[in-house]
């Protein structure tokens, strides 16, 4: 049986920071489905980077739920090469608006950790206790700095003021609205646009980064956003929780599986002197599932509209040249 709302969401004003991206749309789906009073900024109407801006906001507007879904984010060439806007502005991003929703009163925040802030060497599959047992994956240490102060800040506000401030670690996520540049984004969405490409221009060989090898854990992002809501109505605990249960495959596979969805029938070819990161990158998720929420898109199903998505966004910007 899963838990009994504590905090319904239904009626409530619920600010969802980075609302346009792939985490904080699916967010605003789900928050629509169940007649939540929908806040959102975009970047030109508040810089959250800017505290005093960031106070401003949060006492005009009194949102009483907040999903901290912004972020600046990337794969592993962006995290190399923009090591100080990965830190500068996701520590600023979490402790203004934390800070702000602890001083206006906000009832509920939700604050989206990172699994890349778990040590490269923690047991497998990940526990939510592995954080700060160990280094950071060197591809990602930047963000990965960031994103554990935003975990701190959560704990010590609850520690000290009481305040209702959760944090979960959602496992790797794909879906509608992800960033498919071949150089920022992430393994997903950059395979697919690799991919199609590669099928369009004709080409026999695709080249990926990395050895193939590496294991990662894919969950679809509305499944992910069900678990946010879920939590966010039920649970209330200084420990942060993991959002898995996801599928478990290496990169090879997944871009086998990718391939066949976008049709793409030549030969793939490894560059194995870009890094892979984590050798292998599975969250337990046994928390959660205890908890009663489950998820209900397989990686076939995923996969499959988030291509279909990718293809509508490309047709729309066709048709607007």
């Amino acid at each position: 049986m899963p838990l009994p709302r504590s905090y319904p969401l239904e009626g409530k004003r619920v600010w969802v920071t980075g609302h346009a991206g792939m985490v904080g749309s699916a967010l605003v789906r789900r928050l629509s489905q169940i007649k939540a009073v929908l806040l959102t900024t975009t970047r030109t109407e508040l810089d959250l980077r800017d505290q005093s801006a960031v106070n401003h906001w949060v006492h005009q507007n009194c949102p009483d739920a907040v999903f901290i879904a912004a972020a600046t984010v990337g794969g592993i060439e962006a995290n190399r090469t923009r090591p100080a806007e990965f830190l500068f502005d996701n520590l600023m991003i979490a402790a203004n608006i934390i800070h702000a929703a602890a001083e206006t009163g906000v009832r509920k925040l939700m604050f989206l950790g990172s699994s890349c802030f778990y040590p490269r060497e923690a047991e497998q599959p990940i526990r939510e206790e592995s954080i700060l047992t160990g280094p950071f994956e060197p591809t990602n240490e930047w963000y990965a700095v960031a994103k554990v102060a935003g975990v701190k800040l959560c704990q010590a506000y609850r520690q000290q003021h009481g305040k209702d401030f959760i944090v979960v670690v959602p496992t790797n996520l794909y879906g509608p609205g992800d960033n498919f540049d071949l150089v920022s984004g992430h393994v997903i969405p950059a395979l697919i646009r690799r991919l199609h490409e590669a099928r369009v221009g004709g080409v026999e060989c695709a080249e990926l980064w990395g050895t193939g090898k590496a294991i990662r854990e894919f969950l679809y992002v509305d499944d992910a956003v069900d678990a946010m809501v879920f939590l966010m109505e039920r649970y209330s605990e200084d420990a942060i929780i993991n959002i898995a249960g996801g599928e478990e495959i290496s990169i090879a596979a997944l871009a086998e599986r990718i391939a066949a969805v976008v049709h793409f029938h030549g030969r793939v070819r490894y560059d194995d002197s870009k890094p892979d990161g984590m050798p292998r990158k599975v969250l337990d998720g046994s928390r959660l599932l205890k908890l009663g929420w489950r998820p209900a898109v397989s990686l076939h199903e995923g996969l499959t509209r988030t291509y279909e998505w990718f293809l509508d966004m490309h047709n729309r910007k066709d048709a607007k040249t």
